[in-house]
């Protein structure tokens, strides 16, 4: 019998006398219930710590941060060509004009839609309204993909995903990253399409794209990420049939709703094939390859805190690199690269769609990496950031400035109801001007193929949109404008060189004055 100083009983009470082991909590978020002894331990009893909320902090972070970021672009009436054609446009249509007819661009109707809405609500007299929006559109797009971010690798991943990408997003030249562009608006549908494909949510899927694709034509290569999650999640048979035709009716059926709406015809020249002389490499090839090097140095400034961890991983070859920088991201950004190169001008807002997938890579890859190169990541992002703010308000406002003394020339000499024609680059001259166009065709370069810097043996009657001189001449024939405007300054599409505009201010037009270099001819009454 065990004495009271045997040790076997005194290891039997030793134990009974143990604490049990501690329970495991599982955190919120945490995609393996297995690992959370490495995340929390704590005791069965006692004070539980709530794990704080995710989206009522993060959310508003983002929207002060989108509405900081975005100070610049309240500091001009407008900053690009682009937000002054949507205007005019947006004018015209508000006055009885028909889209893809008597009012004509290259681009899909929802931005212009957007911008009649907006000045219907509050007037026409000033773009604050659709830069309030472009503020919304950039939170939406960081909200996005913070939550794919979240879903991948945790909460600390979704806070650094949709915190960087506000930064990032206005790395490029003040005119593109601060202009209430077609870009801007198109990343909210991409990114949503994305999140939507990840969640083998296949419809809405579809109808992400379809809205990225509707606000800018390129904005529909995110199909491509969307098909290859499906194909990736969805076994092979009849489920992934249904699948494809979910995602690929509810990418085409709206399209083709606002096809008929806006007149098939039309809507297919304007958006698809009308295109051909544009989107072509020819002329002024080493002036647009310039662009695109400097418009790429540029980005790559500008999303030095993202790109800087993926070569870090890269170079470390870290183990789980492929588990977390997954092929889906890659074909994303391969995809927005292609959509970047496509109609080779390499503007520099077009290098915003580059800006989501290259956040969740380098989110992926900061996930990767000891915390302390997060916190060197989000300083690097802060910095350029703060860089690029500078620059926008320090940006140089020369041209703005031209455009509107040549806009108070045309309206000194036109009255309210009287039609004008700039033959230049600069459609928002119509807009500062307060006086209809005279013709759909807002820009010299829709009826000369100039663009972009493209010049030379490209540009002419001959390389403009097919069938547009004959339109052109019809419309100065029928209601000629007051006033037009050569705004050219010696360029390769100057009157000089169009012979059809250059018989018309000789047969009825008299120059009266010189601005900037622009030439002011009034129609004479002889």
């Amino acid at each position: 019998m065990p004495t009271a100083s045997d040790p076997t009983r005194t290891s039997v009470r030793v134990r009974a006398a143990s604490p049990a082991p501690p329970r495991t909590a599982w955190v919120p978020g945490s995609r393996d219930r297995r690992s959370a002894d490495a995340v929390v331990h704590r005791p069965p009893s006692g004070p539980t710590t709530r794990p704080r909320p995710f989206w009522p902090w993060l959310l508003p972070v983002l929207g002060l941060l989108a509405a900081l970021t975005r100070i610049p672009s309240f500091r001009r009436p407008l900053w690009n060509p682009d937000e002054g054609f949507l205007a005019t446009q947006a004018r015209m249509l508000a006055d009885g004009g028909v889209l893809y007819d008597t009012v004509v661009d290259r681009k899909p109707p929802l931005l212009p839609w957007l911008y009649q809405g907006a000045f219907a609500v509050f007037g026409d007299a000033s773009l604050w309204p659709l830069k309030a929006a472009a503020v919304v559109a950039v939170a939406a797009t960081a909200a996005l993909l913070a939550s794919i971010a979240r879903r991948r690798w945790g909460e600390r991943a979704g806070w650094t995903a949709g915190v960087l990408y506000v930064l990032v997003s206005v790395g490029l030249n003040p005119e593109d990253a601060q202009a209430a562009n077609f870009e801007v608006f198109t990343l909210p549908f991409t990114a949503a399409a994305v999140w939507c494909a990840d969640r083998r949510r296949w419809g809405a899927a579809g109808l992400a794209v379809a809205g990225a694709f509707l606000v800018k034509q390129t904005g529909g290569a995110v199909l491509l990420p969307a098909v290859f999650l499906l194909w990736r999640a969805v076994p092979p048979g009849g489920g992934r049939r249904a699948a494809l035709a979910r995602l690929g009716a509810c990418f085409a059926l709206p399209v083709a709703a606002v096809a008929v709406a806006t007149g098939w015809r039309g809507f297919v020249f304007w958006t698809i094939t009308g295109s051909g002389s544009y989107a072509s490499f020819t002329g002024s090839e080493l002036h647009v390859l310039g662009r695109g090097l400097l418009n790429t140095a540029i980005l790559a400034v500008g999303c030095a805190g993202l790109l800087l961890p993926l070569v870090a991983v890269a170079r470390a070859r870290t183990p789980g690199r492929y588990r977390v920088l997954t092929a889906d991201l890659w074909v994303w950004a391969a995809a927005s690269a292609v959509a970047v190169l496509s109609g080779f001008h390499f503007f520099g807002h077009y290098y915003l769609q580059l800006m989501p997938p290259l956040v969740l890579l380098g989110t992926g890859a900061l996930h990767l990496l000891p915390v302390d190169r997060l916190l060197r990541s989000a300083l690097c992002s802060a910095l350029t950031c703060a860089a690029f703010l500078g620059w926008g308000v320090v940006a140089d406002s020369t041209e703005l400035d031209h455009v509107r003394r040549v806009a108070d020339a045309a309206r000194r000499y036109a009255g309210p109801e009287e039609k004008v024609l700039f033959w230049g680059m600069h459609p928002e001259s119509y807009w500062f001007a307060d006086r209809a166009p005279a013709s759909r065709y807002l820009t010299a370069g829709l009826l000369t193929n100039f663009s972009g810097g493209r010049d030379g043996h490209r540009v002419g009657q001959r390389y403009g949109v097919e069938g547009s001189w004959p339109v052109f001449r019809a419309e100065l024939d029928e209601d000629p404008p007051k006033v037009i405007v050569d705004d050219s300054r010696g360029r390769s599409y100057a009157p000089s060189r169009m012979p059809s505009l250059r018989y018309v201010l000789a047969a009825r037009y008299e120059r009266v004055e010189r601005v900037d270099g622009a030439v002011v001819y009034v129609r004479s009454e002889r």
